[in-house]
């Protein structure tokens, strides 16, 4: 399936579309930098493995039609963008309560809640659905078999924006270490960090656009 893609006369095009709205900022960078400056670049990272197998399931849907779905149905569509706004406003609380306060929980469990948070983050994102439904059939070649095509685009996409999100967390990864040698400036970067999370849930509660991804 992939070799097909890699060979298609589309894909050069493709990859280029990706890779300058992979690296566009949206609401998940956005996340991604803020559970970076909060908990730190292993937790930043660990979380970029969640929102890609939350924008793999995304991608999968999209091609077998939930995102068609979600384009017609108001109702589907509204309640899948709350679900999301809540969590992420529900995140932003969790950090401002634990500012100041250790982290007593295992390795173990702080990895299985990164994971967790990065893929519902990606997961209860329905624009993320429609825009894989927008973009992806734009390169799929006629005469190609549609869902074989579209899940390897959709696979190819993820693998690029998994690269650019990891490169943003890298970079504030490294503002958190300069933070990180003052307590104030630390404390001050992770209420930041937590009203960013507070500030996209309830913009996207509020939001009742269906574009961009």
């Amino acid at each position: 399936m992939i070799e097909a893609v890699l060979r298609a006369p589309s894909f050069p095009a493709f990859l280029a579309a990706s890779l300058v709205l992979a690296l566009t900022p949206g609401p998940v960078v956005l996340y991604l930098i803020a559970r970076t400056l909060d908990r730190g670049r292993r937790a930043g990272l660990r979380s970029v493995a969640g929102v890609v197998l939350g924008n793999l399931c995304l991608a999968a849907g999209a091609s077998l039609g939930l995102a068609a779905l979600l384009a017609v149905s108001a109702a589907a569509f509204t309640a899948i963008r709350l679900a999301g706004a809540g969590y992420l406003i529900w995140l932003g609380i969790r950090a401002l309560r634990g500012i100041g306060r250790p982290d007593r929980s295992a390795a173990g469990d702080r990895t299985a809640g990164e994971l967790r948070d990065g893929f519902l983050v990606a997961a209860l994102n329905p624009k993320t659905a429609l825009f894989f439904a927008a973009f992806l059939p734009q390169f799929i070649d006629p005469g190609a078999p549609v869902l074989d095509h579209g899940l390897g685009l959709g696979a190819v996409f993820v693998l690029i924006a998994a690269a650019t999100d990891s490169a943003y967390v890298i970079a504030a990864g490294c503002a958190g270490s300069c933070l990180a040698a003052w307590g104030a400036a630390r404390r001050a970067g992770r209420v930041a960090a937590a009203a960013v999370l507070i500030g996209l849930g309830m913009a996207a509660a509020v939001s009742g656009e269906r574009g961009g991804r």
